[in-house]
């Protein structure tokens, strides 16, 4: 739900916690192993449909389907892991040595390490999409600025702006490089321009104290040295290394209150916390890699014949093991961003939450991507009205957010089912959330269940809203095939034997998800 009443997160006793610990637990791994069993049994078949790779762990097979995994992983070997240790390093002496040039140098080396990667080419598309998007904010006006953004994020489907793009490189991975670069710039393109929008003078003429070479120039009233201050401003932004390929998101009203401050880069980690850092890196990254050798699973979600013929254990296995994986798989992806940004004296986005305790889609949002949510609360949610004018409102506000996240992701036709599948999600968890808070049913459940009882039933109903999170996020990270296949094979054919057991284990999800909340508050 949206908001949950305190008397729903009451205490239940430690035995009956623990017993859903363990069998929380016991499916997880149980249904792993399963899938192992079968990725093993069925080797040979996805090796030949899906070249496997030779692993380094324990003589077994790596499973290499996943695009993203094996992107970042590339790129993080050949490049992206140095210049990011060149950033940490540059940072820590500039901020001691000349800290008045700090961010001047920071942009500088963001420039440059974006150069090395995408060329002088693919800099200038990035260039030109920020001089328009600035030019554009200089009307003060969010719907044009919105208007403009959405235009440039629409390049990204033209078919021979495409095909010259790839010209420019050798790799087709350098592409999606820019890709990726120019998809990301542009949320920080409509953040920077509707800040401006709203912030009048402040932004558009920094304050005369601070250092010039920090906010890129003095006080002035317009013209061209304005101009060029605010997209020395916006060029820092959005070239800061650490987030600048992939997040995690940090709206511009953050950064710069943290980042453009006269005495922002003064480290405020200390070694021991750095290394605590790097470490859980390491360990996510190994647990991530300990799942594709262990597991093929991105192998057979693209084999509808393997999907139909999957053992029930085995089906379970495969849903967790995608979204778990997903979910190592970015704190792996904004984990090491999120240290080199807390090293910079910025405090970075949350990062994201065990899927396996989230029990609602509004939790879902609120705490995987921190980031991307932020934004959207701010600059689509909130804007068009959100919870303060009325349901209606709220209605539109929220699908508006989703229309967007799907154009932004692409607009495929999984992610069109995706988008309103979590919009409904979202609706019917907030038309709960109204319906047993409200006063008559309120007061009734209140004498009929005693508080422990309450915490129950709301498990109860947590647990068809998992099922279809976790139906929501196959369709995300697999298509609609695996969508399809999973709800006919469970809540179809199999809804006595597969559904009701499977409801079972997402109450003790749920419950233990409950009680992290509980101890939370």
């Amino acid at each position: 739900m949206s908001s949950k009443p305190e008397s729903y997160l009451v205490s239940l006793p430690r035995w009956e916690i623990a017993l859903y610990w363990l069998l929380s637990l016991a499916s997880h791994l149980y249904s792993f192993y399963e899938l192992h069993r079968f990725s093993k049994e069925h080797e040979r078949g996805l090796d030949r449909e899906f070249p496997l790779e030779k692993g380094f762990i324990g003589g077994l097979k790596r499973d290499a389907a996943d695009f993203e995994w094996s992107f970042w992983s590339d790129w993080a070997r050949r490049s992206l892991l140095w210049s990011l240790l060149g950033h940490a390093v540059l940072s820590r002496l500039a901020s001691i040595y000349l800290p008045q040039w700090h961010l001047a140098i920071l942009t500088g080396y963001g420039v440059l390490a974006a150069c090395n990667l995408l060329g002088l080419r693919g800099v200038a598309v990035l260039m030109l999409q920020l001089s328009l998007s600035l030019a554009v904010a200089q009307l003060h006006n969010p719907a044009l600025c919105w208007g403009s953004s959405l235009l440039l994020l629409s390049t990204l489907h033209i078919s021979s702006l495409q095909d010259i793009q790839r010209g420019w490189y050798e790799s087709e991975e350098q592409y999606y490089l820019l890709l990726f670069s120019v998809a990301v710039c542009g949320l920080r393109c409509i953040s920077f321009s509707l800040e401006f929008c709203w912030s009048g003078p402040s932004l558009q003429s920094p304050p005369s104290q601070c250092c010039p070479l920090v906010v890129g120039g003095p006080q002035c009233a317009g013209g061209p040295r304005a101009f060029l201050s605010q997209l020395y401003r916006l060029s820092a932004y959005c070239f800061y290394h650490p987030v600048f390929y992939n997040g995690p998101i940090i709206t511009y009203r953050d950064f710069s209150k943290q980042m453009l401050r006269p005495c922002a880069g003064v480290c405020g980690v200390s070694a021991v916390c750095v290394l605590k850092s790097a470490v859980r890196v390491c360990v996510w990254w190994c647990v991530a890699e300990t799942l594709i050798h262990c597991m093929h699973m991105h192998s057979i979600q693209g084999n509808e014949t393997y999907l139909e013929i999957l053992p029930p254990w085995a089906l379970g296995g495969l849903a967790l093991g995608l979204v778990q994986f997903f979910y190592v798989k970015y704190l792996v992806l904004f984990g090491l961003p999120s240290l080199l940004v807390r090293m910079d004296g910025v405090e970075p986005p949350q990062l994201p939450r065990c899927v396996s305790i989230m029990y609602s889609f509004t939790g879902m949002w609120r705490h995987f991507d921190v980031g991307l949510y932020r934004w959207l609360i701010r600059y689509i949610y909130v804007p068009l009205g959100g919870s303060r004018h009325g349901v209606l409102r709220k209605v539109l506000s929220t699908a508006l957010a989703f229309v967007f996240v799907c154009f932004w992701h692409g607009g495929h036709d999984y992610l069109q089912q995706w988008a309103l599948l979590n919009w409904a999600g979202i609706l019917v968890e907030n038309a709960l959330g109204m319906l047993l808070t409200a006063p008559p049913l309120r007061h009734l459940i209140e004498r009929v269940l005693s508080p422990p009882m309450r915490r129950r039933g709301l498990a109860f109903v947590s647990a068809f809203s998992t099922g279809l999170l976790i139906l929501s996020n196959l369709i995300f990270l697999g298509g609609n095939h695996v969508g399809r296949i999973f709800w006919k094979r469970v809540f179809v054919q199999g809804w006595s034997n597969m559904a009701i057991p499977m409801l079972g284990f997402l109450y003790c999800f749920a419950q233990v998800g409950l009680e992290w909340d509980r101890k939370a508050r």
